[in-house]
């Protein structure tokens, strides 16, 4: 029996080997060289401005840093912002959709029939009523408790859709209206300081909500033809702590009916009211022949966008109040991100005012607006120059975002929580934290040179 044996590799054929096998390694060397090496400047900003979604910019940010961009030039191109040519759509409306873990969310988009992509527009988010008739996601269409945009001053309307499992007093909705608009955001020039979201019916109450969960993107809430107490109501299942203290940070424009048989004049007053006197800023319109409808917009709609004109949001507030729960941190208003809240201790004080106590007068003086279930921290705070002078309770680790166009970062920053000094140091600005919130926000005028985190007792 023959076999064939161990053969002796021929000495040529070990060298070419080897010698492929060096090209291939330098090959790989080269190619792994040439990946790694940074983007340009200009390569890597487009590369951000083309992002598709929050996650997708926020991974461009690495781009962004390794490009070796100075903090002024980063800055200023986040200012300037992306170039925006010919939308998908100019004019009329479409229905798109958004897919997410909670479902699908639809949503209608009406763009002006010239939109020109040189020029910023106000926005107009408006959350339609009947949430709880509808039993599934679908397309809001027109008919029905404000399903269609009340028709204003030219702008962008967004138009999205709420369901029975998916109501505008849940965090599905948040997340929901927060993905949305960045999506309009990278598409359509958004004036960002003239993002207002308004509702009817139970799209109004659930606006409130969105007022005590959510501020930070808007400039104004506008409930027509809803009632705040609404949320109150237990068969709501609402899925957090509500907090009233939280709307002193916008204005509202409020219209009701003293015909509606749900929500009538005489039932929502006091409580508007108490808002008011309370230091909410709100501008109310009562309507004594109307109903639980819109048919009083024709004469309410000078009136509705003169408000809106004359109440651009403020990006970088003086002033803020916040109120979150342990589970909902972190809450954030603005620059303000509430990290850690602690339980009750010996020696906390009520915070005043406190918008939870009804104010009016009557047998619910005095009477909680919404229960408390669970810890909550609270700050106040008030900025004047470089110095934040902030009152606290029940919080332990909070995040005060800086802007450059607030703070002078070539003099110490000086931070007093309770009476007591907790900063007073020069801070030093960061390229990877200011993409870090541009890539969250979206935002070309709320920008962010550093973080400056504190822990309270």
């Amino acid at each position: 029996m023959f076999g064939l044996g161990r053969q002796k590799p021929r000495r040529s054929s070990v060298v070419a080997s080897v010698c492929v096998l060096s090209v291939l390694c330098c090959l790989c060397r080269v190619g792994v060289l040439r990946a790694a090496a940074p983007l340009s400047i200009e390569a890597a900003f487009q590369k951000f401005w083309e992002a598709r979604s929050t996650a997708d910019a926020g991974k461009a940010t690495r781009d962004i840093v390794g490009s070796g961009v100075s903090f002024d030039e980063a800055l200023a191109r986040f200012k300037q912002g992306r170039v925006y040519g010919a939308p998908p759509k100019r004019g009329g409306s479409g229905q798109l959709q958004r897919r997410s873990v909670s479902g699908d969310f639809f949503y209608e988009l009406v763009i002006p029939e010239h939109y020109d992509p040189a020029q910023k527009y106000q926005v107009r988010v408006q959350l339609h009523g009947g949430v709880m008739m509808r039993n599934a996601s679908a397309p809001r269409g027109r008919g029905g408790r404000g399903g269609g945009p009340l028709e204003g001053a030219e702008q962008i309307y967004v138009l999205p859709a709420a369901w029975r499992d998916a109501p505008w007093w849940s965090r599905a909705q948040l997340e929901n209206l927060d993905a949305i608009l960045d999506t309009v955001k990278r598409t359509y020039n958004v004036d960002e300081n003239r993002v207002v979201l308004s509702g009817v019916s139970d799209g109004a109450t659930g606006l409130y909500y969105v007022a005590m969960r959510d501020t930070t993107p808007f400039a104004s809430f506008l409930p027509l033809n809803g009632f705040v107490m609404v949320l109150a109501n237990d068969q709501l299942a609402i899925d957090s702590d509500l907090f009233p203290t939280n709307l002193l940070n916008k204005p509202f424009f409020i219209v009701n009916g003293g015909r509606d048989p749900l929500y009538p004049i005489r039932n929502v007053q006091p409580f508007v009211d108490h808002l008011r006197d309370s230091g909410v800023v709100v501008e109310y319109h009562p309507v004594p022949e109307a109903a639980h409808n819109t048919a009083w917009w024709p004469e309410m709609k000078d009136p509705f966008e003169s408000f809106v004109r004359t109440h651009p949001r403020d990006p970088l507030p003086a002033t803020l109040t916040w109120e979150t729960t342990d589970r909902d941190v972190p809450g954030r208003a603005h620059w303000l991100v509430i990290d850690r809240v602690r339980p009750p201790i010996a020696g906390d004080t009520l915070m005043k005012p406190d918008l939870n106590e009804f104010s009016g007068a009557g047998p619910n003086y005095g009477k909680e607006l919404f229960p408390r279930r669970r810890p909550a921290g609270r700050v106040d705070l008030t900025r004047r120059g470089n110095r934040v002078e902030m009152r606290t309770r029940g919080v332990a680790e909070l995040t005060l975002l800086l802007s450059p166009d607030a703070f002078d970062f070539s003099r110490p920053i000086v931070v007093t929580a309770n009476g007591r000094l907790v900063h007073d140091q020069r801070v030093e600005v960061s390229v990877a934290t200011l993409a870090k919130w541009a890539a969250r926000d979206n935002d070309r005028s709320m920008l962010f040179g550093a973080e400056l985190h504190v822990a309270l007792k």
